[in-house]
């Protein structure tokens, strides 16, 4: 019974918490993949630990606030949601209005296959908690629920661009993977009062072709396209947003042209053909990556604003089957999310720990998921090295994650 309840929950995959995301509201301030990610390593932790108290109540307590430039206030009489994500069921549970200081309190019975999110609604966005503890034992009675006023004008920086681009098809095309994580350091969410000035837009290589967005911290329908100009409506909360682009890339007089946009970027380039020219910003080969059993030559560094990069190209078309192309995708992001591409990030501040360790939770949270996803249901088609390897770095991170979920001071994940 074990088995079959841990093959149920290991088959949950993006689209269970993208449905309850989408159904509350279209934008959320939290990472749908870190759910999905938190979901996973909860539920493995509750599997792995048969006598966690799943028929006790469980408390999940705290206050509901929005920053202001000198200090946060509290959201009086905000209406708090409580969130179940599990593989049958997936919905509010309950809900409680704030008390004028912003406090809130749920007491509930958790099951431990489950992932539990808090949410409140302010200003039309939906903004959601950090997964919930459910050990009954220590239960999560600080908890915080951040909501922000809202900025048409709030400054989106890039943190970091990575692009692949794969050998090219049979009619020459490229199917790039272009994605990009975007930072809002503000304390206001970024709105787009109207189509004309979204929250944030790119320009596309000229040439290109069908374009689709991927899973993405926002909506495919907040996603739109005007010729070769891509543009985001969707409110852009405080923090990180990952935005997965792919499109068909064609060669024009023999060049594939990225513009870097109106900021300092860092990017990681990834380019499989061979003979391929890279110039334009200050981009150096670095290293080669293996996906797939496909290498790829990888470039990185920072790209100045009004920059471009530049692919000179030749005329070989090896040919890249769709189904190639869609494994390929999903290990080029198993391989970001474990970091192997990571940006250069900003210095760790003295700001708020408890948001340090919620970062760093996160963190360790997808770099699970993103194990999980690569391996799960493959032991029979890797060696056993490589599943024991994975088993002892899953423990590893696992054991992390616990120490971090219990206040103790485990080394940032990197």
């Amino acid at each position: 019974m074990r088995a079959e309840r841990a093959e149920r929950t290991e088959r949950l995959r993006w689209s269970d918490i993208r449905s309850l995301l989408s159904r509350r509201c279209r934008f959320s301030a939290f990472s749908a993949f870190s759910a999905f990610a938190a979901f996973s390593v909860l539920s493995a932790l509750s599997l792995c630990s048969p006598h966690l108290q799943a028929q006790q109540s469980t408390i999940a307590a705290g206050r509901v606030l929005v920053p202001r430039a000198a200090d946060t206030v509290p959201l009086g009489g905000a209406r708090v949601l409580l969130h179940r994500v599990g593989r049958d069921l997936q919905g509010p549970v309950d809900s409680v209005t704030a008390d004028r200081a912003g406090r809130f309190r749920f007491r509930f019975r958790a099951d431990t296959a489950a992932l539990y999110l808090l949410s409140t609604r302010y200003g039309g966005i939906e903004y959601f908690s950090t997964p919930v503890h459910t050990n009954p034992a220590r239960p999560d009675t600080a908890m915080t629920v951040l909501a922000y006023d809202t900025s048409s004008t709030a400054p989106i920086a890039v943190e970091a661009r990575h692009i692949v681009v794969p050998r090219p098809a049979q009619d020459g095309s490229r199917s790039v993977l272009d994605l990009i994580v975007l930072r809002n350091d503000g304390i206001h969410a970024r709105v787009a009062p109207d189509s004309a000035h979204p929250s944030w837009s790119f320009v596309l290589p000229q040439g290109t072709g069908e374009m689709q967005v991927g899973e993405s911290d926002v909506s495919p329908d907040a996603v739109i396209r005007e010729g070769d100009t891509v543009k985001v409506l969707a409110p852009l909360a405080p923090g990180q947003k990952q935005l997965s682009i792919e499109y068909a890339a064609v060669p024009v007089k023999g060049r594939i042209a990225f513009a870097a946009g109106s900021s300092d970027t860092p990017v990681n380039l990834l380019v499989e053909e061979r003979g391929v020219r890279v110039t334009g910003g200050a981009l150096a080969l670095a290293d080669s990556q293996v996906i797939e059993g496909r290498s790829f030559r990888r470039y990185t560094g920072r790209v100045p604003a009004g920059a471009t990069i530049t692919l000179g190209v030749g005329t070989d078309r090896a040919g890249t089957s769709g189904r190639a192309l869609a494994v390929l995708v999903g290990a080029v992001a198993v391989v970001l999310a474990l970091g192997a591409l990571r940006p250069v990030r900003r210095p760790r501040g003295s700001g708020n720990p408890a948001a340090a360790v919620a970062q760093d939770s996160a963190t360790l949270l997808d770099a699970i998921a993103a194990l999980d996803a690569r391996y799960v249901g493959r032991e029979g088609e890797v060696s056993g090295e490589e599943w024991a390897s994975y088993r002892s770095e899953r423990a590893r991170l696992k054991a992390r994650l616990e120490q971090a979920l219990a206040g103790g001071e485990a080394a940032p994940y990197v």
